[in-house]
Order: structure tokens, then C-alpha cells, then sequence
């Protein structure tokens, strides 16, 4: 029963009522008797800045931030942890002492994901994308100690300035191509795949993905951040090529765990966010 005692966190993003979060956590809460709920927030760019006052003024415990305020929203926060500054995106907010610290657990949780199929140590990875998810991906696997790494975006320039930071903050030799030919090329020997575009998103699921069956080989692991639907566009294409296709659930369960973490002290299982989504998964 939802009190005066009863502590609010929740996610804000554009779109959000397709997600999942709201189910795990809560779930979540349930199991282990805290007394707090989490509600989803339909934030529109313009009203980022008034969005984050008002949860701080309503004394909100803490956010998740989702497409498209993750670089945005750092303007607005009175700390940042050292991932999420040096990634330059951030995925979780803190209200802790009239100050609002900012967290990225995505790098975490697509590394814990990956990791129940394969080391990302030494091994050729192409991120498709160049925004938040994206920075957070090619940080956490660089420093994960990748073998190569490669970014692939439609606008040029952002991936470009994607690498620049890159090089800058780790030292990491980048490169960097466009949504054509040389993604085909560079996927014939590459190990792993992760989608971090919002293609083939609820209610968009039959967009066309951003690499197709013929393209893949069947040693590919293809990770789409994008868990709703369960089964992308994107996913489909790789259980056509005979590749290892990877849900964004696993993403999703494993961050939210640390944003959990994060908020209340207390590190819940992996089982109790699964059960949340039950009837979804």
C-alpha cells in the first residue's frame, strides 16, 4: 500500500510507456519488503530541465533516464561517479542531501549480458550508434580490454566525435565508418555486434535493421540494446544467419540491478527482477 512513507523512484525518457523497468523493480520491492514504488515518467526534451527540479522538489529518491536525455541530462546534476563522467552519459539518479549525483550502470549491465556467452577480452566488436548507449558500450568494453573496436553511425560526424573522446580519455585506437559497405567488410570478422540504435523499437517493430542476415556470419554475437519487442527485427535477421542473437532484457535486468543498488543499499537478485517480468518474458 502506497503511504506518505513511501519512497518514489522511477524512469523518465520519450517514449517510456513501453517499459519494462516499472515490473522488475517493483517486483523487486515486493520480494524484499521495501517500502517503495516505481513509476514511469513520458519526459519531452523542452521539459528536461523542469522535469528534474520537480522530482528533486517532490523529494524523488531516484531516476532511471532513458532515450533520449542521457547525454542531456548531465547539465542538470550536481555530481557525476567517474564512469559517467568519463563516458559522458549518464543512465541513474541519485536525490541524496539536496544534491543530485548521476550513475551509468548500462556499461555494467551489457558487460554481465555479453559475459553469459562470451569474454570481451581480445575480441572485435562493431557498435552501431553513436549516443548515449553507445558511448556507454565502447567505454565499458575498452575498458573491459577489447580487441579492436569499431563504430558504425548513420551521421558521420557524431561517431567521429565519439572517437576523438575515445582516444582522448583512454588512448584506444578507434574506428570509425559509416551505415554502408564498410560495415559489411568489418563484420566478417568481427566477434561481437551491439546495436545501441532505437530501430526496431515498440511501436516500429518491422523497421528495417541495421544489418540483415547476409551480412552476418555465424560465429557473430548480435546484442540488441532495444527489449521491446523481445525479438527484434534485428534478432530475427541473426537467427536467419545461424549468429547468436542476445536480447537488451539481460542488458536491462543486470543495470537496473545496480541502479537498485544505487538507491537503496541493497543488491537484489537477478531471479527476483526475472520474476517481475514473467509475464512478459
Amino acid at each position: 500500500m502506497i503511504t506518505g512513507k513511501t519512497s518514489l523512484v522511477g524512469v523518465i525518457g520519450d517514449p517510456v510507456k513501453h517499459s519494462l523497468s516499472p515490473l522488475m523493480h517493483n517486483a523487486a520491492f515486493f520480494e524484499l519488503g521495501l517500502d517503495y514504488v516505481y513509476i514511469p515518467f513520458r519526459v519531452a526534451k523542452q521539459d528536461l530541465k523542469t522535469a528534474i527540479n520537480g522530482a528533486q522538489s517532490l523529494n524523488l529518491k531516484g531516476l532511471n533516464v532513458t532515450i533520449p536525455h542521457k547525454i542531456r541530462i548531465i547539465k542538470y546534476i550536481d555530481e557525476l561517479d567517474r564512469l559517467s563522467e568519463l563516458i559522458g552519459a549518464v543512465n541513474t539518479l541519485k536525490f541524496e542531501n539536496n544534491l543530485i549525483k548521476g550513475y551509468n550502470t548500462d556499461g555494467t549491465g551489457l558487460i554481465r549480458a555479453l559475459e553469459e556467452f562470451t569474454q570481451i577480452k581480445d575480441k572485435k566488436i562493431i557498435i552501431t550508434g553513436a549516443g548515449g548507449a553507445a558511448r556507454a558500450a565502447a567505454y565499458q568494453t575498452l575498458i573491459e580490454k577489447a580487441g579492436s573496436l569499431v563504430i558504425a553511425n548513420r551521421t558521420l560526424d557524431n561517431a567521429i566525435s565519439l572517437q576523438e573522446d575515445i582516444i582522448n580519455d583512454l588512448g584506444s585506437d578507434v574506428k570509425v565508418i559509416g551505415l554502408d559497405s564498410k560495415l559489411q567488410n568489418e563484420l566478417k570478422d568481427a566477434d561481437i555486434l551491439i546495436d545501441t540504435t532505437p530501430i526496431g523499437m515498440y511501436p516500429n517493430i518491422n523497421e528495417k535493421p541495421v544489418v540483415s542476415a547476409e551480412d552476418m556470419h555465424s560465429d557473430l554475437i548480435v546484442f540488441d540494446m532495444v527489449y521491446n519487442p523481445l525479438k527484434t527485427s534485428l534478432l530475427k535477421e541473426a537467427e536467419n544467419a545461424g549468429a547468436k542473437p542476445v536480447s537488451g532484457i539481460k542488458m536491462l535486468i543486470y543495470q537496473g540491478i545496480e541502479s537498485f543498488q544505487i538507491w537503496t543499499g541493497i543488491r537484489p537478485t537477478y531471479k527476483s527482477f526475472e520474476n517481475g517480468l514473467k509475464g512478459v518474458l
